[in-house]
């Protein structure tokens, strides 16, 4: 008991300090006292109360992994330049800084919770429009960042197919060796993704990157709200093919989506290799049963491309 109040004193010293640090106009108040909202695999999250009644929402983890941090600040920053206020709140971090071993974001406290998610669809509809008319002309990002707690390499490529292999897919597959997985008996299917969707000719849109359900919500005022991105310039499809994988998405979303920027009819037919990306992703971070998912869906698109 003693111990855990003792660590809970230490963080919330350390959240004091980014909060001077944050240099705006939460920086002059005092935390009166935290809340741990939850332990991930590899950062805490936390409610500051202020002495003003305000809240704000932390995330910590050790210094060695402020780059995650980082990254997701930066995606953060990058989606909010393209985004529909009307339909899209997105937090901007307040501060990022490290502590005496500890790294710590601060961000403003956001209401996430359920409701229609029709203008989380239009909004990332838009955010994927406005970003698409101000393209780099190139696929990928600008440095190394992650995907979770898994590596995302960077790097730009021209084509997208080659972009998402080399940058994408072929990492992941190294990784797995670990586990057991054999890249030398899928290299031919890497060739023929390639050279499948270079045919498809996406524009490049800034997407979020890990959208499942838990990285959204929505707000008491009817907007959408996206958190914890892995952002990266890529073919749009590439976000509404993760809201397939794990579900949690509604038909609101799909319509919402489809009235600001209607999908291809053909997209149907790269969800599988779009979501091939996080499966393996899964499988390299937590094992069991997604090696199994990722070795059947590899042999079930060598068997949909005609490999």
């Amino acid at each position: 008991m003693l111990a855990h109040m003792k660590r809970s004193t230490n963080m919330q010293k350390t959240l004091q300090k980014a909060l001077i640090a944050s240099k705006g106009s939460f920086s002059e108040n005092e935390i009166t006292h935290i809340d741990c909202l939850s332990g991930g695999s590899f950062c805490n999250t936390w409610r500051l109360h202020l002495n003003d009644g305000s809240k704000l929402f932390a995330k910590s983890t050790t210094d060695e992994s402020f780059p995650i941090l980082d990254f997701e600040a930066k995606g953060l920053a990058a989606l909010k330049q393209f985004a529909d206020n009307n339909l899209l709140a997105i937090p901007e971090p307040l501060a990022l800084v490290k502590s005496k071993g500890t790294a710590v974001m601060l961000m403003p406290w956001v209401n996430l919770g359920r409701g229609n998610q029709k203008a989380l669809g239009e909004g990332l509809a838009m955010l994927h429009t406005l970003s698409t008319h101000k393209n780099p002309n190139s696929f990928g990002w600008e440095g190394d960042g992650y995907i979770g707690a898994g590596n995302q390499p960077g790097g730009w490529e021209d084509k997208w197919g080659k972009c998402f292999v080399n940058l994408r897919l072929l990492p992941q597959l190294r990784t797995a060796r670990k586990w057991g997985l054999q890249v030398s008996e899928f290299e031919g299917l890497m060739s023929v993704i390639t050279s499948y969707l270079d045919l498809h000719k996406p524009s490049p849109s800034l997407v979020h990157g890990d959208l499942w359900s838990g990285n959204c919500g929505i707000q008491p005022d009817g907007r959408g709200v996206l958190i914890d991105p892995a952002t990266w310039w890529a073919d749009r499809e590439v976000d509404i093919a993760m809201t397939v994988l794990f579900g949690g998405f509604s038909n609101d979303f799909y319509t919402g989506y489809e009235n600001i920027w209607p999908l291809e009819k053909s997209s149907e037919k790269r969800v599988d290799i779009y979501n091939l990306y996080h499966l393996l992703n899964h499988a390299n971070i937590f094992g069991g049963s997604y090696k199994e998912q990722c070795l059947s869906k590899l042999k079930s698109l060598e068997v949909l491309l005609g490999e």
